[in-house]
């Protein structure tokens, strides 16, 4: 016969004593012996049936005896359990205090996630970093479903991805634009499809997409990217037109098409581990006759040029050459394109406009004296940098050019930053100059390179630099010509940065420089100050790409190094060209370079695509 209590540790059959006198029954219990508690029966019930075995042990007399003592405790009110309490543990020894303290450490430990209110457990493992909360998704079914909520993810993505976290150090790349564009152009034809069935009694074959534009609508915040709201359509037409099954299929269509954030975050921490443990594939492009000297990939599109005077359109799927661009009498060492035209620059001093869908040369200047070594687009305006030691800036949209005086050596690169409408150049001058281009004056010089400077590059606004032990600036010389007293100072600020006009954006704040004296550069824009060196190669570095998450460089020593841009140390070393690297191309998750071996490598971090790892070009660190 069961003789334990109902209210309190173990069941017991036993007749509940009535309280007439308690308007809410349940107001007398705390919070843990409430009646109706989440987490009370799957608590007790093994200690529950474990009591009643014991207390099977005992004869028929002394069963009565606990039983009672148990039905009176668990009768009594709040204040008189806690006399009673007090009254049994001033008779217990040291061994039963021990035994009670024991006990009542486990009986305290309460399941919190699932007794607070859902708004606050969600707010507590927002602080968890990705991997307890998978550990936590694994407690049980009630925790799984917080764990994977959709707000903390969001939250998770928020923090790491195209950023460093200043927590974990952990950054996540972007989400690829390809991607994010195939998945809307799939919408808006299936809203069109959609659409035209409903509104259009005609047969499916005349379906005309041009007469049904979707309408594409992105929630912002925790949907912003993966939600699309279709249009509501006449649901009474449909039925008229369409079989129960289709029917089905459009009901499904019409309902909101999420992909939760913890796919997103997975997707991108499967790619950010690729390229930090050195995981990916790699393909090879070989059609070139002599060295690679420039190169660009989008998507599934690369452009390269070489030395052998032709440009080569190449397919990133198949690995294969699409189309060659010829015209030029000399080599190719600059080009740029977009959806539309490829321009290029060449050693024949001239600048040529292709439409590199078709091969055609739609346009050439005669830009320079020299041969035309640099050049970079934005927008409108496109700047050329060459060997007679000028800028050229072109203005597509009024025509006008103008040169910018300034460097004694050749101009090997340069950057455009269209919204604070500067102009960044490198030289063999060995200096980096910040031009104005409303003013077409110098802003500011860095100089501290003993060596050619051969690339340049803002690096994104998003980018912020933490002065953290070990990353003091160093003293370096800046030269501005605001100032003859600040022209060779290290620790006055400019004050150009600071009288900036408020009408107008600043530019980035934070510069890359790479040179033949083997290091790269990171410079404060606003103070002109060299905030860290990265030491590594071995020969001068000729390449250059840079996001917020890392820079890569390429050298005469053939090596392609991975560095983390924060702490300046080199996260990997790569091999496989059997000459000097001399372009580089960065998306967040691949890299491409270009080498005087004539051949292309692209190296891709994809989680699909890393699995089978390319024996052509291995990691150094793999080899040691």
């Amino acid at each position: 016969m069961n003789q334990t209590p109902n209210h309190h540790a173990p069941i017991s059959s036993r007749p509940q004593i009535p309280i007439t006198s308690m308007s809410n029954p349940i107001k007398n219990y705390c919070y843990r012996h409430q009646p109706n508690s989440k987490c009370r029966n799957t608590a007790d019930e093994p200690s529950m049936e474990l009591l009643q075995k014991e207390l099977e042990t005992f004869s028929q007399c002394d069963q009565k005896s606990i039983s009672l003592v148990w039905s009176l405790f668990s009768a009594a009110s709040a204040k008189r359990r806690h006399l009673m309490l007090q009254g049994i543990l001033a008779q217990c020894c040291f061994p039963q205090l021990s035994y009670l303290s024991t006990t009542v450490r486990e009986l305290i430990r309460i399941d919190f996630i699932t007794a607070l209110p859902t708004e606050i457990s969600v707010r507590i493992l927002c602080f968890l970093d990705t991997k307890s909360l998978c550990k936590a998704a694994q407690v049980n079914k009630g925790w799984k479903i917080l764990a994977e909520d959709d707000v903390i993810w969001h939250r998770m993505c928020e923090q790491h991805i195209h950023r460093k976290c200043t927590k974990c150090g952990w950054g996540l790349p972007l989400l690829e634009r390809k991607k994010l564009r195939t998945w809307k152009r799939q919408k808006e034809l299936h809203t069109a499809d959609l659409r035209s069935k409903t509104k259009s009694p005609a047969p499916q074959d005349s379906f005309n997409i041009n007469d049904s534009p979707a309408t594409i609508q992105l929630n912002s915040k925790a949907c912003s990217k993966r939600m699309v709201d279709e249009l509501d359509s006449d649901s009474s037409t449909a039925e008229t037109s369409l079989s129960q099954s289709k029917w089905n299929q459009r009901e499904d269509a019409m309902k909101p098409k999420f992909r939760p954030w913890k796919e997103v975050y997975k997707d991108r921490f499967q790619v950010g581990s690729n390229w930090k443990y050195g995981r990916c594939s790699t393909k090879v492009f070989r059609g070139h006759l002599s060295g690679v000297s420039c190169l660009q990939f989008d998507d599934n599109v690369l452009a390269t040029g070489s030395r052998d005077f032709t440009i080569k359109i190449w397919n990133l799927e198949k690995a294969e050459c699409i189309r060659t661009l010829r015209g030029h009498r000399s080599g190719v060492e600059a080009l740029q394109f977009d959806n539309q035209k490829l321009i290029s620059g060449s050693l024949d001093k001239t600048i040529r406009v292709w439409n590199w869908r078709t091969g055609e040369c739609i346009n050439q200047y005669l830009a320079h004296q020299s041969g035309v070594i640099a050049l970079n687009f934005v927008g409108n305006l496109l700047a050329s940098g060459s060997m007679d030691t000028t800028i050229k800036v072109w203005n597509f949209e009024d025509k006008s050019v103008f040169a910018l005086h300034g460097h004694t050596d050749w101009v090997n690169a340069i950057k455009v930053d269209e919204a604070s409408r500067t102009l960044l150049s490198a030289s063999d001058d060995r200096s980096v100059r910040l031009w104005d281009l409303d003013t077409h004056q110098t802003i500011q010089v860095f100089d501290g390179h003993v060596g050619q400077v051969q690339q340049v590059s803002f690096l994104p606004k998003e980018f912020e630099f933490d002065h953290v032990d070990g990353s003091e600036p160093e003293n370096g010389s800046i030269i501005s010509i605001t100032s003859d007293t600040q022209s060779r100072s290290s620790t006055l600020p400019s004050t150009w940065y600071e009288l900036w006009p408020a009408t107008r954006p600043k530019p980035p704040r934070y510069i890359l420089t790479g040179a033949l004296d083997c290091t790269v550069r990171l410079w404060d824009v606003s103070t002109g100050l060299c905030l860290r060196t990265f030491f590594g190669h071995l020969e001068g570095i000729w390449a250059l790409a840079a996001d917020t998450l890392r820079v890569v460089t390429g050298a005469e020593d053939k090596l392609l190094k991975v560095w983390d841009i924060r702490s300046g140390r080199c996260e990997k070393t790569f091999s496989g060209h059997v000459g000097s690297i001399t372009c580089i191309g960065l998306s967040d998750s691949r890299m491409c370079t270009g080498s005087e071996d004539s051949e292309v490598r692209m190296y891709s971090f994809k989680h699909e695509e890393s699995r089978t790892i390319s024996n052509v070009a291995t990691s150094i660190e793999d080899l040691t």
